[in-house]
């Protein structure tokens, strides 16, 4: 045999790897054949939008869905919150063997008017899917009826359709109310969609996924007069824009440059009229980071650095500082399964390499300090972004979604 011959097996796939993708693609072809009533009904949850822990309709919704192809269904967890199990083989017929994999969708929407436009636009003043909620919970719905049907699996599947993912801290409450002793899991995965990528290709992140978030209300108090007079003043706004320049100090010299650190100004109201000034300023701001190290530098600077800049000039500053989310911290065992598994479901061309951490953020970070797994993206395409009134989930990405969802549970539940 010639080098070039040698070199040719080499690279050519292993029957193990034939037979995977095949798989896949019988798959694919099953669930592309069946998505036109998951469409329809995407555009059906899209059209009638609920808010954190008010999503009664679209919890009912999946509940009877679930039902209706044989799914265990329990309700009301975290109030809105639902879990459908399905057993097969030896974690059948209430047996309690096999692995365990959990699953999980987020439901609720966003106090967004919508501008789309769309025939089947929210008819919820004010309430809109801008984030893709009804997308994530479509596509696990896709992936449940073909597992139903044709889930080919030994264990137990854990479907997780989760309220109020929104600043609701949906996940924690559920954790709270008993989610993983009631129903566990040996991983539990998530999805998210993501917009300028392209459509149906997924990534994937070992490590820090997405950031923490945290919010600070300042309000500088300093002493008011009239415009014409500052010398007799303290002026707040002065001092506010002097403070809102020093907290990009606190990335630029307080966090190593090798690390990721964000402190955002978002919100500054002081004032009523040209010619006076005002007696306080609130400013309203947020802080994310990767790295738990790094949000404990953001928490102890920004108050601390408010506080003596307002003193600086003779005013004061108080500070409520509020945790958010902790970033998702993904695990690298689950990460390289959750990849490997997209390129036998997805092709190595749909797969996007070096895909890099969000510095958006998402309450599956507690799930991830609670149990193994990862956290996913998925392409939306061309579209608006996350939380625009315009933004609108591709129905182009259902069937890939779904077919991914479906070779992960019978990978991992072989």
């Amino acid at each position: 045999m010639g080098v070039d011959d040698s070199q040719a097996l080499q690279r050519a796939p292993s029957l193990a790897q034939t037979l995977a993708r095949e798989a896949s693609e019988r798959i694919g072809a099953r669930i592309a054949a069946d998505i036109e009533p998951f469409i329809a009904l995407r555009r059906d949850i899209h059209r009638h939008p609920e808010l954190a822990f008010q999503e009664h309709r679209t919890s009912a919704l999946v509940a009877e869905r679930l039902r209706d192809w044989g799914y265990e269904v329990t309700t009301g967890i975290a109030g809105t919150g639902v879990v459908g199990t399905l057993r097969r083989g030896s974690g059948g017929a209430g047996g309690s063997g096999g692995k365990r994999l959990g699953l999980r969708a987020d439901m609720d929407a966003l106090p967004i008017t919508e501008a789309t436009g769309l025939p089947y636009a929210s008819v919820h003043g004010g309430v809109m899917h801008a984030c893709g909620h009804d997308g994530h919970t479509t596509a696990l719905l896709t992936a449940a009826h073909y597992l139903a049907r044709h889930g080919d699996f030994d264990g137990t599947l854990q479907l997780i359709f989760q309220p109020a993912e929104e600043m609701g801290g949906g996940a924690q409450r559920m954790i709270d109310d008993g989610l993983f002793e009631r129903f566990p899991v040996d991983a539990v995965f998530g999805l998210h969609n993501w917009p300028c990528v392209s459509a149906g290709h997924l990534g994937c992140v070992s490590g820090p996924a997405m950031a923490s978030v945290d919010q600070a209300q300042i309000i500088v108090r300093g002493k008011g007069g009239h415009g014409a007079q500052p010398h007799e003043t303290v002026d707040p706004i002065v001092v506010s824009a002097q403070l809102i320049s020093a907290l990009q100090t606190v990335v630029a010299r307080n966090v190593d440059p090798l690390d990721m650190g964000v402190v955002t100004v978002g919100s500054i109201h002081g004032g009523f009229a040209a010619n006076v000034i005002p007696d306080s300023v609130e400013l309203q701001l947020t802080a994310r980071a990767f790295r738990p190290e790094v949000r404990e530098v953001l928490r102890q600077r920004v108050p601390a650095l408010a506080r003596a800049q307002a003193e600086s000039f003779g005013a004061t500053a108080e500070v409520n500082y509020r945790l958010g989310y902790p970033a998702v911290l993904n695990h690298e065992g689950e990460t390289a399964f959750a990849r490997e598994v997209a390129l036998e479901a997805l092709g190595a061309d749909k797969v996007e390499a070096g895909f890099r951490p969000r510095t958006a953020s998402e309450d599956f970070a507690y799930m991830l300090q609670a149990r193994p797994g990862s956290y996913l993206f998925i392409g939306n395409g061309d579209s608006a972004p996350l939380h625009s009134p315009r933004y609108d989930f591709n129905d182009a990405v259902l069937a890939p979604a779904a077919t991914y969802w479906s070779r992960l549970v019978e990978r991992y539940l072989a």
